[in-house]
């Protein structure tokens, strides 16, 4: 496993962004859903941007849903780092994306870092790789407050309710779909499936999974609302870059995750 040198930080980096989306439609019906944008710029991009102020220097994305928008969109684009694109030929399910684009990494005896193509995070990712290198652990996830759909409401002793959307409790954390692994976790990922079902509970039989609390914004942008609401926040990359209108794509793409 890696040393624990906090002056070395993880230097390659996997995006997954082969999925649909088809909850945040019609956003997605002529793109992948990294590829629609916050206040202009594309979420992939903003994945970009903070693996390039982690210090991360290659980053493979996973494409599959209407990858030629992604393809043209690195090809075009001036990015901060060096970004190259993997394709799907059919569907891979969250593990078998992975399993892809680790392959095509540039350095694979090193660790690398790998989120989602649909999540928003504003929580140092250097904290994230100094811990899991720290742990020792093959894999590192960061684990995130839950995001409810509605306010949670609080009851006094006598049982009336004495406030509406009061903040929830503290103490729960979920996936928050951002990672940090060794290269020894890329044999066990599989080849097709989910990761999530098969490789993580793996590890946590292994006592080989590691979890870091993060702290920041974070969101997981699943449907029409979470849009509204991280456009509405004003978040926007530091990098803006503008993209093409996506075009309908020829051949067959694989079907959504």
């Amino acid at each position: 496993m890696s040393s624990p040198d906090a002056c070395a930080p993880i230097r390659q980096a996997v995006i997954l962004a082969g999925g649909r989306g088809r909850r945040l439609a019609p956003h997605t019906n002529l793109r992948p859903k990294a590829m629609v944008e916050v206040n202009g710029t594309p979420l992939l991009r903003h994945q970009i941007d903070r693996f390039a102020d982690a210090g991360v220097e290659t980053v493979v994305v996973s494409a599959g849903y209407r990858s030629q928008v992604i393809t043209d969109y690195v090809r075009t684009a001036t990015l901060p780092i060096r970004t190259t694109v993997v394709v799907e030929a059919s569907p891979l399910g969250r593990g078998g994306g992975l399993k892809l684009a680790a392959r095509a990494l540039p350095a694979p005896r090193e660790p690398w870092f790998a989120v989602y193509g649909d999540i928003w995070a504003d929580f140092p990712l250097t904290a994230l790789g100094a811990h899991h290198l720290r742990c020792g652990a093959l894999a590192t996830v960061a684990l995130v407050p839950p995001r409810l759909p509605r306010g949670t409401v609080r009851c006094d002793a006598l049982g009336r309710v004495a406030e509406l959307a009061a903040p929830p409790p503290p103490v729960c954390t979920v996936n928050g779909g951002v990672y940090a692994f060794e290269p020894g976790v890329v044999p066990l990922l599989p080849d097709r499936g989910d990761h999530a079902n098969t490789t993580l509970p793996h590890l946590v039989r292994l006592r080989q999974l590691a979890g870091y609390r993060a702290d920041g914004f974070w969101c997981a942008v699943n449907t029409p609302h979470d849009l509204r609401e991280l456009r509405t926040r004003g978040a926007a990359p530091t990098r803006p870059e503008p993209i093409r209108p996506p075009t309908a794509a020829t051949g067959a793409d694989p079907a959504s995750r």
